[in-house]
């Protein structure tokens, strides 16, 4: 017997009527947890996206997987939540009206279901575990059967086997123990629960695979993937004029070097601080949502912090930058990650600076790679003026075969509801 038909006796009956697979062996449902909807451009969004044309979906707005605090980013998720809350439980995401952050597909049906924010105790999980119990059976039972579930988080460890699907995919794509601000125990304990009971397990490094090795598991290994033609065509109408339209960037002085994602205690300050220190002229300009990084990295001169901008806002950000840099710490926590915007920045065609890291080794040819902080500092000097070298741009030519629509299919192939046994 497989871990997603260990359900209650109450939904057993009803469970194994309707496990039997399509003639294609394909389910006809995906009901998916992950971050929020449109919120920022992760890979689960990237793939499910292209895949909504041939499933139904119901996508899940979790409460997510940070311990709340007394500050402000964590009031500012509150009142968030609770308009989703006081909203319909179901919404049609094209009615949203919050900028996008994501590519612009079809939409699925978004869920916003009450949570308790916390998953310390054993009280916690099962506070959670019945009230998402409660409220995404009937959800489940109204869409077209059979349903997988996919999730690329944790704390769904305690929903496998109790809620009517057939097939629970996880979809590993951090090592969230090891994130910062995130209560590390509890993320591993939970993590822990997900590698031994989810039928099926994608991950996005070898790093993680690795992990979910050592528990015994096997994976499947699929790294992110680019839409290389959007990344590419804006930059391109950049360098022909083709453009009006201004950016965050047009006001800043050159050389523009510029970071987009989260800023948090993942960046490292020394590498930062010295490029800063050495500049005489230019900008160091970091694009994204704040989550508790270094008070004195945006004290340092020339650098400047912009909130998160719509996603399709990137690639025209990216076409007046000069040198796009990922200076991240060498850590575990970046040890496991595989980060979306690397194959996003080698896409423009502009100079890419980046930290030694696993991420980084299999395109190393495709950009410049410190070891240091000098290193990185001499490195973006050197690509100051915008220019990458002939060796790196022949390089980048495979990233035709790593477009989000291959991913998709790839990632479709796990999706067939014939469990392990």
């Amino acid at each position: 017997m497989t871990n997603a038909t260990l359900v209650t006796d109450k939904f057993k009956c009803a469970t194994t009527a309707r496990k039997e697979p399509r003639a294609d062996n394909r389910p006809a449902s995906l009901l998916v947890f992950s971050d929020d909807w449109g919120r920022h451009p992760s890979s689960c969004q990237h793939l499910v996206g292209r895949l909504l044309d041939r499933y139904s979906v119901n996508w899940v707005n979790t409460i997510g997987t940070r311990t709340p605090k007394l500050d402000w980013a964590t009031l500012s998720r509150v009142f968030e939540k609770l308009r989703q809350w006081r909203a319909r439980r179901s919404v049609d995401a094209t009615r949203d009206d919050t900028p996008s952050r994501v590519p612009r597909f079809s939409q699925p049906t978004i869920i916003n279901p009450k949570m308790w924010p916390w998953f310390t105790h054993r009280h916690d999980r099962r506070l959670n575990r019945a009230l998402l119990t409660r409220q995404l059976h009937r959800v489940i039972e109204s869409m077209p059967q059979p349903v997988t579930t996919v999730s690329t988080i944790p704390i769904t460890a305690d929903l496998v086997g109790r809620l009517p699907v057939a097939k629970w995919v996880y979809y590993c794509v951090d090592d969230f123990s090891e994130w910062p601000g995130l209560d590390g125990r509890t993320m591993a304990r939970m993590d822990l629960d997900m590698i031994r009971a989810a039928d099926e397990i994608v991950a996005v490094s070898e790093h993680l695979q690795e992990h979910i090795a050592r528990h015994g598991r096997e994976s499947h290994l699929l790294t992110h993937g680019v839409d290389q033609a959007m990344w590419a065509a804006t930059t391109e109408q950049h360098h022909t004029g083709d453009t009006q339209r201004r950016t965050v960037l047009d006001e800043l002085q050159s050389p523009r070097v510029v970071f987009w994602g989260v800023v948090d205690r993942r960046m490292d300050f020394e590498f930062v601080a010295k490029l800063a220190n050495s500049m005489d002229r230019g900008s160091i300009t970091l694009i994204g949502p704040q989550q508790n990084p270094d008070p004195r990295l945006l004290a340092l001169p020339r650098v400047s912090a912009i909130p998160a901008v719509p996603f399709d806002e990137l690639p025209r950000i990216a076409a007046t930058a000069d040198v796009l840099v990922m200076p991240y710490i060498d850590a575990p926590v970046t040890h496991a990650m595989q980060p979306l915007k690397l194959k996003e920045y080698l896409a423009t065609g502009k100079p890419v600076v980046v930290r030694k890291l696993p991420s980084t080794y299999d395109w190393r040819d495709c950009m410049d790679v410190a070891q240091s902080a000098e290193q990185f500092v001499e490195l973006v000097h050197a690509r100051g003026n915008g220019v990458i070298s002939d060796k790196q741009r022949a390089a980048r030519s495979r990233l035709a075969n790593e477009g989000w629509d291959a991913k998709a299919i790839e990632f479709e192939q796990w999706l067939a509801t014939s469990n392990r046994g």
